[in-house]
Order: C-alpha cells, then sequence, then structure tokens
C-alpha cells in the first residue's frame, strides 16, 4: 500500500481518533485519570471517561451521571452534542473514531473460523441494544437512585466492556490499593469483556452490533445524516458482491443507509461498477429519495 493511500485508510483514521481520544500517555504510566478542562467536553465514541489516557469524556457516560443525578436533569449539551454527532456523520464514528470499534476490528483479524449468525436470530438479537439504551442507559438512573436520589451509570458499572478494558484494568495493575478492593463486581465485568473479546475473534463487532448503546442513537440519524453513502442504480449490475463483502450484513442495493451500515466503505471498495460513492450531501441520493 503506497503512503498516500495508507494516510487515507481506515485504520490510520481509527488510530489518529484513538491517540486523540486517549492523548494523556503519561496517565498509563501513573495510574491517574486526567483532570483537565477537556475532561468537560465528550468525545464521539465510547472512551472510558476513567481511562488514565483519556482527555475527553464518553457521551453515554456523561449522559447517564446527568440523568442520574439527585435533581434528575435533562442535559441539552449532552442531547444536543449527540443529534450534531449523528445528523452530521452518523455510524461513520462506529466505523471510524471508535476505540473499541477499531479493536473489535483488530480482533476479528485474527486467522480463525468466522461465524455468521442466521438472519432470523441476528436480526432481533440488534434490537437488544435499544434496550440497553432505553433501559441501561435512560430509565434505570432515573428510577432507582439511593437514599440521596442519587443513581449510579448502570450501564457503565454492570455492563460495558469499554470501561474495563480502557479504565478498570489500566487502573489496578498501577494501584495497589485499587487491587485490594476488587471483588464480584470486577470479576463480573472482566467475565463480560473476555466475552465479548472472544465473540470479536469470530463474529464482527459483536458489541457494536448487540449491545452498544452509543451505536443505537447514531443509527436512528444514518438516514438523515449529512455523511451519507449512495446507489447509482444505472451503474449497479446487480451482482451484490457489496453485500457478500459487508461485514455488518447490510442489504446494501435495497437501503444502503441502513441503521447498522457504519460507513467502514467496504462495499465501495469491492464494487467493479464504481455504483456506490459516499461524502457529505449527496444531493443526487437525497433528490432520490424525497428528502431535498
Amino acid at each position: 500500500m503506497k503512503v498516500k493511500n495508507f494516510l487515507k485508510s481506515r485504520p490510520f483514521i481509527q488510530s489518529l481518533a484513538a491517540l486523540a481520544a486517549n492523548a494523556n500517555i503519561a496517565g498509563f504510566f501513573t495510574g491517574r485519570i486526567w483532570q483537565g478542562k477537556s475532561k468537560l467536553v465528550c468525545v464521539p465514541g465510547l472512551n472510558c471517561y476513567s481511562c488514565p489516557g483519556a482527555v475527553g469524556s464518553c457521551p453515554i457516560g456523561a449522559l447517564q451521571a446527568v440523568l442520574g443525578g439527585y435533581k434528575h436533569n435533562f442535559s441539552f449539551y449532552i442531547a444536543g452534542l449527540l443529534i450534531f454527532f449523528g445528523v452530521t456523520l452518523g455510524r461513520l464514528i462506529c466505523g471510524f473514531l471508535c476505540l473499541f470499534g477499531f479493536i473489535q476490528d483488530l480482533l476479528y483479524k485474527i486467522p480463525s473460523p468466522k461465524l455468521k449468525i442466521p438472519r432470523k436470530v441476528d436480526k432481533p438479537l440488534r434490537s437488544l441494544k435499544y434496550g440497553f439504551l432505553l433501559v441501561a442507559v435512560i430509565a434505570l438512573p432515573i428510577l432507582l437512585g439511593n437514599q440521596f436520589g442519587i443513581a449510579p451509570p448502570y450501564f457503565c458499572q454492570w455492563i460495558c466492556p469499554v470501561g474495563t478494558l480502557e479504565g478498570g484494568i489500566p487502573l489496578v495493575l498501577k494501584n495497589e490499593s485499587l487491587r485490594s478492593m476488587l471483588g464480584f463486581l470486577f470479576n463480573w465485568k472482566m467475565s463480560i469483556l473476555v466475552i465479548v473479546i472472544a465473540a470479536s475473534v469470530f463474529i464482527y463487532r459483536p458489541f457494536c452490533k448487540y449491545i452498544c448503546p452509543l451505536g443505537a442513537i447514531y443509527s436512528l440519524f444514518n438516514k438523515f445524516s449529512f455523511y451519507r453513502m449512495d446507489v447509482d442504480k444505472t451503474k449497479c449490475s446487480g451482482c451484490k458482491l457489496c453485500e457478500k463483502k459487508c461485514k455488518m450484513n447490510v442489504e446494501i442495493t435495497k437501503n444502503i443507509n441502513a441503521p447498522e451500515c457504519i460507513r467502514c466503505g467496504d462495499c465501495k471498495g469491492v464494487c467493479k461498477q464504481g455504483a456506490i460513492t459516499s461524502g457529505f450531501c449527496l444531493r443526487t441520493s437525497l433528490k432520490k429519495q424525497g428528502n431535498f
């Protein structure tokens, strides 16, 4: 691969995004969490607040913190930021800017038999991420508070493997006091992490497909986001090579901007007819859909 092409490649962009979100490299050596003012800003992808390298906040963690506060406030800042990210990029964020998505991509490259979940099983399982969003992220922090009216971030505390990998493990390794406090919760979260990592070797992005509440939010904007994919029906030969290449199992010739599309571009790269295009505000695509 030529240097110019590599600099435009998805792995390189994913690496840059991971480094930008976790620029406090010293934190991994000191075991201390960054407390700078940049933590007031949410990054686009999942990136644990407690990660020693994190210089920004995770939008899901921030949303739960506000909803679970004693006033149960609605954060217009967080909601507005999520809408901005969603309307601008949709699930392109999942494909290019999310560190845990990148980690799953790397795990899937490990040589092994690959599993394709049958559609009749896969489709209902994909609805689970909306359940995690509505119940664990939104409802529980609002409904289940302690005697002071404050609720923990249930999704982050009990489910999210990202926090365990990026925050829990590095902090435990560098802080002896934390190691002495380990118990059921840490073991539970480690079990979830191990399962997700193992599954990611055989199934493409299982966390993104079935669990991630942030992906659930961005998926709602895929049809309307400024960044879009488009299939030129006049060029498409109907070979469906693009659908065979798509690891997110999107029916590209029917609905390329489906909620599950992470805009990775694999379909575009494999199309021999050059029928697939991508970019911001594709007016031809919007006109065809009657949205412009």
